[in-house]
């Protein structure tokens, strides 16, 4: 049994000797892709492109926050941490918001059979150029440039939808450079399809749109909703593709559970009210009530659903009296609070990144929506400290960001071990022998 598969057993023992169910870890381990003490970057150095140096100590804008004069942009590998991961087509996109400052590149990426043989810790690449993630001088707008972006879904069309919060998440310098944006790339010809500015009508600040689910079919590519949670404002916007419009929906739902605010992650202690964080695309239920679509607070143990119907209404949303329509679906049980879940359609199952237990939960959607049903596919308090996202690729596989966020906020990185990881398994041999496989 390997070293991993035993620190599961053990915690899961702990877990039982202190009263607590814990369901054992039977299924196939999560394959490490990647991994990274500190990130590093080739292709950052926009000279060739602007004529300028690619770093800048910038003036001071007339409407900065008091300290900006003393900023500097210069790269800072410690500031720089890992938040998304998605694969499409043998390239894998890493997103690295800007939570501090020093970070050249938000959106990246890996070409994976350009990865040298063995190297487990590949440079990233700034896509789709170094000069589209540069700061515009001195912290003005520009949109053509990428503030910062946390994740990335690709549709089944081949282009990746994200969204640009324009917000700079710095210690004491919070600021909106620009207004948040909805951007979607062709990924066939790496040609930017369309970007939808968020008006301030909708959001006044970017910094809680963390994620997007996007709604699509391969033979109706102008028919795709993008689903965009907002963890600050406790909102949940729709974007029709077609329409090129936005809209909004509000519901207790949506906001945290204060019971469940407490988190202990990797020794640190903390607490956040972070409110509807993810959302997952379940089965096509009828042509007229269309796919189930589920949702959660981050600072939750609760799941809820409602209909891609509902959502898709623009006029549901703006008339209200939609309340009814977001419905309780169960508690997945003690420490189960997530960043994603994704559903997998070949197996049914919906799984969990949960960080308060380092862990993927998961659940058979052809079971009852309640504790004693839900499992765990992998659970690693060494090597897989906070998932922060995962997604599932045209292949079917499930791809995992793990990057000890609490570590960075509240305490330290140990920067001569391995603190950021990229994980992938296929859903079949995740559950297999679990409480999620079929006829289990």
């Amino acid at each position: 049994m390997c070293e991993n598969r035993k620190s599961a057993l053990f915690a899961c023992a702990l877990l039982l000797v202190a009263g607590s169910l814990c369901p054992v870890v039977r299924g196939d381990e999560f394959e490490e892709v990647f991994r990274w003490k500190l990130l590093d970057f080739n292709n950052t150095d926009t000279s060739d492109e602007d004529g300028s140096d690619g770093v800048f100590f910038p003036d001071v804008p007339d409407d900065a926050a008091p300290g900006m004069e003393s900023l500097n942009e210069s790269f800072v590998p410690y500031h720089n941490l890992p938040m998304g991961v998605t694969h499409h087509k043998g390239r894998v996109f890493v997103t690295v918001p800007r939570r501090r400052t020093g970070i050249l590149s938000t959106l990246n990426v890996i070409v994976l059979d350009q990865v040298p043989e063995g190297d487990k810790s590949p440079k990233l690449i700034a896509y789709p150029n170094a000069l589209t993630n540069e700061l515009k001088t001195p912290y003005q707008p520009d949109p053509k440039k990428l503030i910062s972006v946390y994740r990335t879904r690709v549709d089944r069309c081949d282009r990746m939808w994200f969204v640009d919060t324009g917000f700079l998440e710095y210690p004491g310098h919070r600021r909106q450079v620009q207004r948040p944006s909805l951007w979607i790339i062709d990924l066939l010809q790496d040609r930017k399809v369309r970007q939808f500015e968020i008006p301030e009508s909708i959001v006044p600040e970017g910094h809680g749109m963390a994620s997007v689910t996007v709604d699509s079919s391969s033979d109706d590519c102008d028919g795709a909703y993008a689903y965009i949670p907002d963890l600050a404002y406790y909102r949940l916007y729709v974007y029709s593709f077609r329409d090129n419009r936005m809209w909004t929906f509000n519901h207790l739902y949506l906001s945290f559970d204060p019971r469940m605010t407490g988190f202990n992650v990797a020794g640190v202690r903390f607490r956040w009210n972070d409110g509807i964080f993810s959302l997952a695309l379940g089965p096509q239920r009828s042509r007229e009530e269309g796919r189930t679509v589920y949702f959660h607070a981050m600072a939750s143990t609760s799941e809820y659903r409602t209909s891609s119907r509902v959502l898709q209404n623009e006029t549901l949303a703006n008339v209200g009296g939609y309340d009814h329509l977001f419905t309780y679906v169960g508690e997945r049980g003690i420490k189960t609070q997530c960043t994603i879940h994704q559903y997998d359609p070949q197996t049914g199952v919906m799984f969990y990144a949960e960080v308060n237990r380092n862990a993927i939960g998961c659940w058979n959607s052809a079971q009852h929506f309640e504790p004693e049903n839900h499992g765990i596919v992998q659970l690693d308090n060494q090597n897989f400290i906070y998932p922060s996202d995962m997604t599932l690729d045209s292949d079917g596989d499930l791809w995992v960001m793990t990057n000890g966020l609490p570590r960075w906020l509240y305490a330290s990185l140990d920067t001569d071990d391995y603190n950021f990881r990229i994980w992938r398994q296929k859903p079949a041999r995740a559950i297999a022998g679990t409480i999620c496989a079929p006829g289990a």
